[in-house]
């Protein structure tokens, strides 16, 4: 198999997801060696570190080029007191992360969520999903929260998400110039 160079430009389709209706699930539990940290008021390289840990392999390039073009802007977005990082800590490093975006009244966009490659395939990523889901409801006056994904992401995140209660309103198409050389049937 030949992998498609970084420099080529690929064809991509994002599709919007909303959820309409609080889960009727419990809080469920992460594994005895993962823990929850929420990051108060965290400077741009940690959001940046994290957003590069489990994205680099995603094609995740839009908040590093903001951060060159409009470094104010991204420092707004992260410092935002209605946007809340946490963090899931095991072994004494970050293994995956969620962000949580309340700044649209009666909304919670999931704006990031995410494992970074050593954690894939643990088994705990959905419990985290399930518990972003739950926060993200839990703040008063939430009546919607949305997600979108893409499929340059994780081959099952879309699947994840309509399991969980997240279902599509819209798509586009999109195209942008790799990074990193790719396998070609992450694009099919």
């Amino acid at each position: 198999m030949s992998l498609i160079p970084a420099g080529t430009k690929v064809a991509f389709r994002v599709t919007y997801l909303e959820m309409t209706a609080r889960p009727d699930w419990a809080m469920p539990r992460l594994p005895a060696h993962i823990r929850l940290e929420r990051a108060i008021d965290p400077p741009v390289w940690y959001f940046l570190s994290l957003y590069d840990a489990v994205g680099r392999d995603y094609e995740w390039q839009d908040r590093f080029v903001q951060a060159e073009d409009d470094p104010k802007a991204l420092q707004a977005f992260v410092r935002d007191p209605d946007v809340v990082i946490w963090t899931a800590m095991g072994n004494g490093w970050p293994q995956g992360f969620f962000m949580l975006d309340w700044r649209e009244a009666g909304v919670c966009d999931l704006a990031y969520f995410g494992l970074v490659p050593q954690a894939v395939g643990m088994g705990w990523g959905k419990t985290l999903l399930e518990i972003a889901i739950l926060t993200g409801w839990a703040r008063e006056g939430v009546e919607r929260m949305t997600v979108n994904t893409c499929t340059l992401d994780h081959p099952r995140a879309l699947a994840l998400y309509q399991r969980l209660g997240f279902a599509p309103v819209s798509y586009e198409d999109r195209r942008r110039v790799l990074v990193q050389d790719r396998d070609p049937t992450r694009f099919s």
